[in-house]
């Protein structure tokens, strides 16, 4: 096996063992491609090839989309880390907090901005293993109604108690859609104009939205998997991956053009995001257009844990090695990590089997498609180091 074609090789084994159904990926290194291709199908039942420009629901990687939407928020004035949730929503001024014995206390300070970006507001999700505030979620279908408007949504919430008091610890949750109903209270407008107008455009990604057109359905890559994060099993996860497939369109609508989240929702294509990530290495565009300034790229990228909450988890899983920054993972320690990177990497992956990275120091961008919701094998650290080991 040479290097040129082991990401290659890795990915069509994924696709032979019938873990995934279909799979792309790019990756480049300081400007030149580096290795980029396509495996498998987009629908196994029908056999369909993957359509040129295939759209994927691309879950969480929707949450750096919208950190950097409020980050360029930030550098226009309209918003700061410090900002007090409360100011954009009343409905979030007395906040309590469920303790472990039952009992309810109140936040000992006001969730801010910046408990927002870095999952310490004292939120959570219905799939977090062990979250004694998950089944109040869950009762409610907090993230999983996708029926319901960001603002009804943050109406539900808003009536939960926290897991723990704002900043004590990080917390993988829906921190991120409150992030974007507060941009949203912040400029006067709504996440898809925001979107459209400051990312999007500047930096063509024309097929990324929250809903597909009509023109455009055809081109969804089909599911697999579970149909709601709150059915992935960190507990007890199945032996096999098998590739059940799954109807996700009433958790996340693609129909809807009025539908929107801070924490999921976006479909995107592998060039689209890879715009999108390439332009993390630099804050502009490929035309030279700043979409982030140089010093608000360095905040993006600095880790905001203390150590005494590291390591980071999702759920059970510990993540060595990494803290995070404004909506970011970011690699301090790679004698720590479980998986080949390199100090200063950072980016971060979707539900489905979606995954990106961007190390500055390599100026290496990668992008991983897939759509497989609740994946127990660990495609993408196998490609991401199959892509480092092709460096020279």
């Amino acid at each position: 096996m040479t290097r040129q074609n082991r990401l290659q090789n890795a990915a069509e084994g994924y696709i032979d063992r019938q873990q995934f159904s279909g799979i792309e990926w790019r990756v480049e290194a300081s400007g030149e491609p580096l290795a980029s291709g396509r495996a498998g199908v987009a629908d196994t039942a029908s056999g369909k090839a993957i359509p040129d420009g295939a759209i994927y629901r691309i879950y969480s990687m929707t949450k750096p989309i919208v950190s950097v939407m409020a980050m360029i928020l930030i550098e226009q004035g309209k918003l700061r880390l410090y900002d007090m949730l409360a100011q954009f929503n009343p409905a979030f001024r007395n906040l309590r907090v469920l303790l472990p014995t039952g009992e309810l206390a109140p936040a000992n300070r006001p969730v801010n901005v910046e408990d927002l970006f870095t999952h310490r507001a004292g939120f959570s999700y219905e799939f977090i293993a062990g979250c004694h505030i998950a089944p109040g979620y869950d009762a409610i279908d907090l993230a999983s109604d996708g029926a319901c408007s960001l603002d009804e949504m943050m109406a539900k919430l808003a009536t939960q108690p926290l897991a723990f008091q704002p900043g004590s610890q990080f917390r993988y949750s829906v921190s991120t859609d409150v992030l974007a109903h507060v941009c949203e209270k912040a400029s006067g407008r709504t996440m898809q104009s925001l979107l459209r107008e400051f990312i999007f455009e500047p930096l063509g990604m024309n097929d990324t939205d929250y809903f597909v057109p009509a023109e455009k359905q055809d081109r969804i890559m089909s599911m697999y998997g579970v149909s709601d994060v709150k059915d992935m099993s960190f507990l007890n996860p199945p032996s096999v991956q098998e590739l059940i497939p799954s109807d996700v369109e009433e958790m996340y609508p693609s129909t809807n053009p009025d539908y929107s989240r801070g924490g999921h929702g976006l479909f995107s294509t592998l060039d689209d995001y890879f715009k999108f990530a390439t332009m993390l290495l630099t804050g502009r565009s490929s035309e030279g257009k700043i979409i982030l300034s140089r010093k608000m790229l360095e905040m993006m990228k600095s880790n905001r844990i203390p150590e005494s909450q590291l390591p980071l988890r999702i759920g059970l899983s510990p993540l060595p090695g990494y803290g995070w920054g404004l909506g970011v993972r970011i690699m301090m320690d790679p004698g720590s990590a479980l998986a080949l990177t390199g100090k200063g990497e950072f980016g971060w992956a979707g539900a489905a089997s979606t995954y990106f990275w961007v190390d500055p120091n390599e100026e290496m961008v990668g992008v991983f498609m897939s759509q497989y919701l609740g994946s127990i094998v660990p495609m993408a650290d196998d490609l991401r180091t199959a892509a480092y080991q092709m460096l020279s």
